[in-house]
């Protein structure tokens, strides 16, 4: 039988997983916290017709969390899904988030089980789209389109004018800077930055969590003439929904957020409650395709902006894109500015930006693979479950 177009139940033969820590010479720094190092796990599934689909597992925290989530993957899901027909991705999504949720409540561990899930999900996902030979957006859209708008993501606010020139020369038009750091600079400075646009560029803030409700008012009023696209997170996720709700009434600058929100629940909810005009899960920390699909969709029916949340390697990347081309709508794709080789390392290279647009990577599946020889000087770990262990 071909290995491509093939419609009987996929058959997985191995699990393995894939982690890569880059030193950083220059720490990438939140209102939460620094990271000194950029990890990555990667997933890769092999079928027995020897189809192999990639993913990726989101790990940025605890800093030590990656290898932890690598074994989850091994010892706990890999078990469940080998030597077995599977069904779709979203119903295999669905099984293994039911059977793995009395795990959940011993342990306590929601988000490394939801985010081994989701990084599964991402490379079954894959794996579906290749044996069928169409990319993995039309998998999940037939009619998705081949490019999306990006931004340029990642942006400390007092290097913002020298990255902001160096994004806007890389072909973005589009830029998020992360404040949340000293109010009273942090306001002069995206002033200045918001001055200093050119014509069809938008600038957007991230507070990261970091305001409390009378600081994150007093941000909005003060900026609310400044024309940003949005202001993410300028509180806790849990403020309640009078915070979230007063913030709203409060501005007409959009308020994101969605990357610290997990389940279709709380995601249907956040979409009901109106706060939040840009919804924006992360497919590799909740969900993978298959529920962000879902979230997309809620999303844009209610009339919200459906932008993909995304700070890790080549391959969460690749995918973001197709989940976001093929949700439709006006959504941006996040893309971290930073350095890091990590998300660099696939083949064939990938995004390019012209004119603030992304081409989505040509070919099945994600269109794109990790370049394991490239991200071997930063391999920490490997493990495999299945034929090939």
């Amino acid at each position: 039988m071909s290995k491509t177009g093939s419609t009987r139940s996929p058959v997985i033969r191995s699990v393995e997983a894939h982690v890569f820590r880059m030193p950083l010479e220059k720490p990438v720094s939140t209102s939460f916290g620094t990271m000194r190092d950029r990890p990555a796990v990667l997933v890769r599934l092999e079928d027995d017709a020897g189809l192999v689909g990639w993913g990726e597992i989101w790990c940025n925290w605890p800093a030590c969390g990656a290898e932890h989530r690598a074994r989850l993957l091994v010892s706990d899901i890999a078990p469940r899904i080998l030597d077995r027909p599977l069904p779709d991705p979203a119903d295999l999504w669905k099984e293994l988030t039911a059977a793995t949720h009395i795990l959940v409540l011993q342990t306590g561990e929601a988000g490394p089980y939801a985010q081994v899930i989701a990084g599964f999900d991402m490379a079954y996902w894959d794996l579906a789209a290749r044996r069928r030979g169409v990319p993995l957006a039309v998998a999940l859209s037939p009619d998705a389109a081949g490019a999306v708008r990006a931004y340029a993501s990642g942006i400390h606010i007092r290097d913002a004018e020298k990255v902001v020139a160096q994004s806007r020369a890389a072909g973005y038009r589009d830029f998020k800077v992360k404040v949340g750091f000293d109010f009273d600079r942090d306001l002069v400075l995206i002033r200045a930055l918001a001055g200093s646009l050119q014509p069809g560029e938008t600038l957007h803030a991230d507070a990261n969590q970091a305001f409390s409700p009378e600081a994150a008012r007093d941000f909005l009023s003060a900026t609310a003439d400044l024309g940003l696209g949005w202001v993410e997170e300028p509180v806790r996720v849990d403020a309640g929904p009078a915070v979230w709700g007063e913030l709203a009434r409060l501005t007409a600058t959009p308020l994101a957020g969605g990357e610290n929100l997990a389940g279709l629940r709380a995601f249907r909810s956040a979409i009901g409650a109106g706060h939040l005009s840009v919804i924006q899960p992360d497919a590799a920390k909740w969900g993978g395709p298959t529920g962000c699909r879902a979230v997309a969709r809620a999303a844009i029916a209610a009339g919200r902006r459906y932008c993909p949340h995304f700070l890790g390697a080549g391959i969460g990347l690749a995918a973001s894109a197709h989940v976001l081309a093929a949700a439709g709508g006006d959504g941006l794709l996040e893309i971290d500015v930073n350095p890091n080789p990590l998300r660099d390392a696939v083949a064939p290279a990938w995004p390019v930006v012209e004119k603030g647009v992304v081409v989505l990577p040509q070919g099945p599946g994600l269109g794109t693979v990790p370049d394991l020889d490239r991200l071997e000087p930063f391999r920490t770990l490997a493990l495999a479950a299945g034929s090939t262990a």
